[in-house]
Parts: C-alpha cells; sequence; structure tokens
C-alpha cells in the first residue's frame, strides 16, 4: 500500500512547562492507555517531560503537524535506560518512544505513517542511531502493524518493569537499511528536522 503525504512535521525538544498541558491531554485520552500515565495532572505530566528532558540518557521531542501540536516522542540510550540486562545493546543503538496525539473527531489520512516515518528518520539521521530499538507491550496491536510497516523486527517478547508494574513487550530493532526498504521508509519527505 502505498500512502502520500503532504504533512509539514517539525521536531524540537520539548519544553516541559510549555508543552505539559497538551501532552497531558493526549496522555488522558482512552487511545494512549499503553503509556499508563491516563491519571496524570499537568504538573505531574510537567515533572514527567521534565525528569526525561533533564536525564543525560533520555530526551523528550515535541512534533508538530501542520504548525500545530501534534505526538510526543522520546529517545533513550537502551544500554542505560530501561532495558539494562534485558537487551543486548549494541553500540548505536537508540530506544524510542512515540505518542501521536489523538484524532480530535476528523480523522487525517496517512497522518500517523507521516509522523512514525518522520521520528524515525530523526532517529537516524539527526540523531545518529545504527538501529532504533522499541518494546511495545505486547497486547498493543496497532503500534505492533506501525512498527513492521516501518521494517521493525521483533527479536522475542521481554518483562520490562515500569514503576510497580511489569509490561510484557515485543523486544523489535530497526537498521537504517529495513527502515529504507520499509512502506513507511518510502514515504516522502515533508518534514523540517531540528
Amino acid at each position: 500500500m502505498t500512502v502520500v503525504t503532504d504533512y509539514e512535521i517539525e521536531i524540537r525538544p520539548v519544553d516541559a512547562r510549555l508543552d505539559a498541558p497538551v501532552v497531558q491531554r493526549w496522555l488522558a485520552h482512552p487511545k494512549s492507555a499503553f503509556w499508563g500515565m491516563q491519571e496524570l495532572g499537568v504538573d505531574e505530566v510537567a515533572e514527567y517531560l521534565a525528569e526525561v528532558s533533564t536525564h543525560p540518557h533520555q530526551d523528550s521531542w515535541l512534533g508538530t503537524v501542520d504548525g500545530a501540536p501534534a505526538f510526543l516522542a522520546e529517545t533513550y540510550d537502551p544500554a542505560n535506560v530501561l532495558l539494562v540486562g534485558l537487551h543486548d545493546a549494541q553500540p548505536g543503538d537508540l530506544g524510542m518512544h512515540v505518542l501521536v496525539a489523538p484524532a480530535d473527531g476528523h480523522a487525517r489520512h496517512g497522518l500517523t505513517d507521516a509522523v512514525f516515518a518522520a521520528v524515525m528518520r530523526w532517529c537516524l539521521d539527526e540523531l545518529g542511531a545504527e538501529r532504533v530499538v522499541v518494546e511495545p507491550d505486547v497486547r498493543n496491536s496497532a503500534i505492533a502493524l506501525k512498527n513492521a510497516r516501518a521494517g521493525f523486527r521483533v527479536l522475542g517478547e521481554i518483562d520490562v518493569p515500569e514503576g510497580e508494574h511489569v509490561k510484557r513487550a515485543n523486544l523489535s530493532v530497526c537498521t537504517s537499511a529495513d527502515f529504507a526498504a520499509s512502506a513507511l521508509g518510502s514515504l516522502p519527505r515533508h518534514e523540517r528536522l531540528g
């Protein structure tokens, strides 16, 4: 399936206080349940974003589509954060999470594909990742399909500690070549990165 997109996408570092209200609305939405943050208030989201943004091995990014906030991306070093002892991290591995804003009543055709492609290019081209690593919940079939369209290969299931809970996750990786050969890797570039 070919998807042509005309979205203008920009990615910038998160401003925890400025971006917390919009990110909190996204996290509170039922479609964001796999993030496990639906109950957080704006101040708690601001604290979370600040913690990620100031951590030496993590970063938070806010993405806009056609000038409006539309997604949150997080990147992390899996050798030092989240996957320590769970993943045989290689030099150049970069962990990634992405949250696309829930549709506000009218779905935009191809938006999530365009966002996911832009985030992958950001990780590979701008941040210099050799491989992008993800660990989505095994029950999240929507992200499993999106990951497959981006060229991710599932390495296996792992248990990832998340606070007081443990998430059963599909540990998956995607190289630059995997992404370039994928359906999302073939999408035209309409993003301005940096």
